[in-house]
């Protein structure tokens, strides 16, 4: 389950409800609401999800872990996993059901990709970071500078070659059927030893840093181009070393961090690495056993959700985040005094110089020769290069025409 800490709502009420109407319904429910969430209000509005939802027997009823384990994460991140259980349940009138499991029981972000795989649950959501470990192919998304901006990235999830590029190769590859991601930019969250200091403003200022590096194998290359040093911590311990000054920062992107620990941040620093993404994706097999209709249903859905996430997302990042420079007041970022500091273009471009396979070949052959390999035989680290620079550079996030990407050919 999750923790939520609505200020009058207390667990033991949570649980009540959750019995009373189901984990799923809560949690929709919560997750839907809007200004003060009183007991009151989250009862009412539990209970009118719960006989939406129950009106008719589903014909078929599916699982959905989702590993996170706090309310925060599940607001702030604006994921979409929610959106897409209530689109696909009231596309179909009923006919799926998706029930919602949340916190670390069932699986968590390295394992739940896993669990998909076999079968035990039909749904999840994670990184692609996290679900690279049992699905390497999701590493393709992990060469730094591959996406320079977020507008590529959605520019690219909506394009027909994302099925080519993408979709197919995890299907084929690790049985993983994609459906939705929203996107970031991953960058480097600086402790609390970095708040006195000024704002960063060259990469020259970084070398040498201590970064809790994530699960990408990509990733850490990156870092050790940059001159840093990624270090593997587990996430429940990056905490007290940020706090503690163990390390000088981690890298990930600025909703996660916001979410999860934005006490112990100073300085978060746009350095735009490499591609963040929290998705969500379903077994093929259970997609495949599913009718031509309702088939059509979940990718209407996936549609509908990707489109929810890109927009919702970029107004959570300046709104609720504070990723912008200047801040809002009030956004998590303004009221942890952490800065959100925007490097210089020319910094950012002499990073990408640094350790972008365009730039810096050598060390990226066997992962582009593995990869290329998986996606049978395509170049796929240059296909993908050249879909996202279709647009130009300034294109804005929300100016991005949706499209169903597997209605044409690519």
């Amino acid at each position: 389950m999750m923790e939520y800490q609505f200020k009058s709502v207390s667990r033991r009420d949570l649980l009540r409800l959750a019995k009373t109407f189901g984990w799923t319904s809560t949690l929709l429910a919560a997750d839907a609401m809007t200004g003060a969430v009183t007991l009151p209000r989250l009862a009412a509005a539990a209970e009118a999800v719960s006989q939406k939802r129950l009106k008719k027997k589903a014909n078929v009823n599916l699982t959905c872990v989702m590993p996170v384990l706090r309310e925060a994460s599940f607001r702030v991140g604006k994921f979409g996993t929610p959106e897409f259980i209530c689109d696909i349940e009231e596309r179909t009138d009923g006919e799926i059901r998706v029930e919602l499991i949340t916190g670390m029981k069932i699986c968590n972000q390295l394992t739940c990709v896993k669990r998909v795989q076999e079968g035990t649950v039909d749904i999840y959501h994670s990184s692609t970071q996290n679900a690279a470990g049992a699905a390497p192919y999701f590493s393709v998304l992990d060469f730094p500078y591959l996406f320079l901006s977020r507008a590529a990235q959605y520019y690219f999830f909506y394009h027909p070659r994302s099925e080519k590029l993408l979709r197919e190769p995890l299907l084929r590859n690790h049985g993983i059927r994609f459906l939705f991601s929203h996107c970031r930019l991953r960058g480097l969250m600086m402790g609390l030893k970095w708040r006195d200091r000024p704002d960063v403003r060259s990469l020259e200022e970084l070398a040498g840093s201590t970064i809790r590096v994530s699960a990408s194998k990509l990733g850490k290359i990156a870092l050790t181009l940059l001159k840093l040093k990624p270090v593997p911590i587990p996430w429940n311990e990056t905490v007290g070393a940020l706090e503690h000054g163990m390390i000088d920062g981690m890298e990930t992107w600025d909703s996660a961090a916001a979410a999860a620990m934005p006490h112990v941040l100073s300085q978060v620093i746009d350095l735009r690495l490499f591609s963040g993404n929290g998705h969500t994706a379903m077994n093929a097999g259970v997609f495949d056993k599913l009718s031509p209709d309702l088939q059509r249903a979940v990718l209407e859905s996936a549609y509908h959700t990707q489109m929810y996430v890109q927009l919702a997302g970029e107004a959570s990042l300046i709104n609720t985040v504070g990723a912008s420079d200047p801040q809002k007041p009030g956004t998590i970022f303004a009221r942890n005094k952490v800065r959100f500091v925007q490097l210089p273009d020319e910094e950012l471009k002499k990073a990408e110089k640094m350790c972008a396979p365009e730039f810096i070949p050598e060390p990226w052959e066997k992962w582009r020769e593995r990869l290329n390999k998986m996606a049978g035989g395509i170049d796929v680290y240059q296909e993908i290069h050249r879909v996202a620079r279709e647009i130009p550079a300034e294109s804005l996030t929300e100016n991005i025409e949706p499209r169903r990407w597997w209605k044409s050919a690519g």
